[in-house]
């Protein structure tokens, strides 16, 4: 095992990308909810009341540069589920359930978060916050251009 730090770059990036989300998903399994869900679910639970269902889509297909369709197919799925409702032609609402579930979900993966954190300087912290808010601007202007 090497002393120095590792910089930077793709794999580092993506590895703890993925660490972090099967953390997340042993959680999800166990409530039957898969990551796209989730990520529905708490744009929708951090909403102040119904939301637009074009906006959920565009917001998850922005979050995880996927198709529109898909997260149509998964605001369905969490409207069968009675997580998210329905509201008039255009609107869908997190229902008390669905509100449950995320909160659950949310006391569950705290203390995993805080022990993964803990000890690491929050000028670090803000550091890599900002190198990663970059990349990931940069990465979506790139996917930009390569999707037209």
């Amino acid at each position: 095992m090497t002393t120095t730090a590792p910089h930077v770059d793709p794999r580092v990036i993506a590895l703890a990308h993925y660490a972090g989300r099967a953390l997340l998903e042993h959680v999800l399994d166990r409530h039957g909810v898969t990551f796209q869900q989730s990520v529905t679910l708490r744009l929708a639970a951090l909403a102040d009341g119904p939301v637009a269902r074009e906006r959920l889509v565009d917001g998850v297909t922005d979050a995880l540069k996927t198709g529109a369709a898909e997260v149509h197919g998964v605001l369905d799925e969490l409207i069968a589920a009675r997580w998210l409702a329905p509201v008039g032609a255009s609107d869908v609402r997190i229902t008390d359930a669905g509100r449950e579930l995320y909160a659950t979900i949310s006391r569950e993966t705290a203390p995993v978060t805080a022990r993964i954190y803990a000890g690491i300087p929050a000028e670090d912290l803000a550091v890599t916050g900002r190198v990663l808010s970059l990349i990931t601007e940069r990465a979506g202007a790139e996917l930009a251009v390569l999707s037209r």
